[in-house]
């Protein structure tokens, strides 16, 4: 088998395991959600600290369906923030009372932030609720984009995209487990360098979490 061939059937594979394996997900159920992605035992014993009151919120984890290989378009965020400045991440942001749900919210603030239209993303599933400590219970929506869309940047939000082979992210050498330190505690999350790029915090653990998901027997 020539190289090329190879590596068409490794793309192949992964899009049929990534379908295969979100196809009969959905939602989380309120208190379904896990602490920064964290195995749901670990996760269990720091509940309590997490604020009584959380906003719900939605993300779009867009894979990126390249003839070539699949890739994870991510953004850096505009470095004058208020709220996580320079920072890499999925677009997204809270579920407003009149979105349909996290997908009609990941959808919309994908929109927004970087011009990305909804008639290019195609829905693969969810990834458990990611409950993060600055009060906020995220759900994680994965879908497949095709090509010929472009993109047009909210700058006041983003300062720029750029993408990530997904084989890369997935790939458990290049996650590097880290130390952070949370009310006196010490929890063992995880960063993803890449070409001089840090992801880290609840970007990387989605995408830890992803990573779980597909290596489920």
């Amino acid at each position: 088998m020539s190289a090329a061939r190879g590596g068409a059937a490794a793309n192949d594979s992964l899009r049929a395991r990534l379908r295969s394996r979100l196809a009969a997900t959905r939602p989380s159920a309120p208190g379904e959600g896990t602490l920064a992605g964290l195995p749901r035992e670990i996760s269990d014993r720091y509940r309590h600290l997490l604020p009584a009151t959380l906003t719900p919120a939605a993300v779009l984890v867009p894979i990126l369906d390249h003839a070539d290989g699949l890739t994870v378009l991510l953004t850096e965020r505009a470095p004058d923030l208020r709220h996580h400045p320079g920072q890499i991440s999925f677009p997204g942001g809270r579920i407003e009372a009149d979105d349909a749900g996290p997908l009609e919210a990941a959808l919309r603030e994908t929109e927004e932030e970087i011009g990305l239209s909804r008639e290019f993303v195609s829905l693969a599933g969810y990834l458990d609720d990611h409950v993060v400590i600055s009060g906020f219970r995220v759900t994680p929506v994965v879908a497949f984009v095709r090509a010929g869309f472009d993109l047009r940047l909210d700058r006041t939000e983003v300062e720029s995209v750029f993408e990530v082979p997904l084989e890369f992210v997935l790939d458990p050498k290049h996650h590097l487990p880290q130390d952070r330190h949370f009310q006196g505690l010490t929890l063992v999350t995880y960063d993803i360098p890449y070409q001089g790029r840090q992801i880290w915090g609840a970007t990387a653990n989605m995408l830890i979490s992803l990573h779980r998901r597909l290596r489920e027997t």
